[in-house]
């Protein structure tokens, strides 16, 4: 069970994100607090696993609080919760395991929490997560490179889709799959490349392969499925010798 605290200097916003948590199976105990300072002391003493954050608290900010948090010989994990975007790119180099924007939704909640557990469960180590900056509607965002579920070529542009929306950077889809192979991603055929973590189903008849990635359907070409095969049979399970 994972023991979280939430602070935010708006009590109902605390309530709010305290009952979406409370509905999680993973989660444990649930302490609150309504100041920075608050969540400081909390820190100091319960035990707890993670802290969601409300960035913009009054005298000591939820950023403070996760510097404070880095400092510490077995910091919890933190996701930033805020209303903008203002300070992501800040708050990943703080490695913050997530960063949520109110409000928030329960699906996109329980992504978060998925991802503590896997930290949890590897000890509390492992890299800050890829970030990538991407553009739209005039507001450049950062995005994790490991919400990105496939990717499709646009002429000399790429388009970057993620659960919650899309974003065209303007790089090869070829440069990509250079660059992005070592995350697990593969090429299926000339305009899209796959993340194999989002892989739901492929079906590798002859006639029409594909594969469903996040709920879209996207075709395998007849060059691209030796390859295809040959990454899925690597993930298979087999008895020990």
């Amino acid at each position: 069970m994972i023991n979280v605290l939430v602070a935010d200097d708006e009590l109902p916003a605390v309530e709010e994100l305290a009952y979406l948590l409370g509905k999680d199976d993973r989660i444990g105990i649930i302490h609150r607090a309504t100041s920075g300072a608050e969540a400081l002391r909390a820190l100091n003493t319960e035990t707890i696993d993670a802290v969601f954050l409300d960035i913009h608290m009054p005298a000591v900010s939820g950023l403070d609080v996760a510097r404070a948090i880095t400092r510490s010989s077995k910091p919890p994990a933190v996701v930033f919760v805020t209303a903008d975007e203002d300070c992501a790119l800040e708050a990943f180099e703080l490695a913050a395991v997530d960063y949520l924007l109110k409000p928030v939704r329960a699906e996109r909640l329980a992504r978060s929490v998925g991802r503590i557990s896997e930290l949890l469960r590897d000890g509390g180590g492992g890299a800050a997560p890829e970030m990538i900056t991407v553009d739209q509607g005039g507001t450049t965002r950062m995005i994790r490179r490991d919400d990105v579920t496939y990717v499709q070529a646009q002429g000399d542009y790429a388009r970057l889709h993620t659960a919650d929306a899309s974003y065209l950077i303007r790089v090869p889809l070829a440069d990509l799959e250079q660059q992005w192979a070592e995350a697990g991603f593969i090429r299926t055929h000339r305009s899209y490349l796959v993340a194999l973590k989002h892989v739901q189903s492929m079906k590798l008849a002859a006639d029409k392969p594909s594969v469903s990635v996040a709920g879209a359907g996207l075709p395998i070409s007849r060059r691209h499925l030796p390859m295809v095969r040959e990454k899925l049979e690597a993930t298979r399970v087999r008895p020990q010798a």
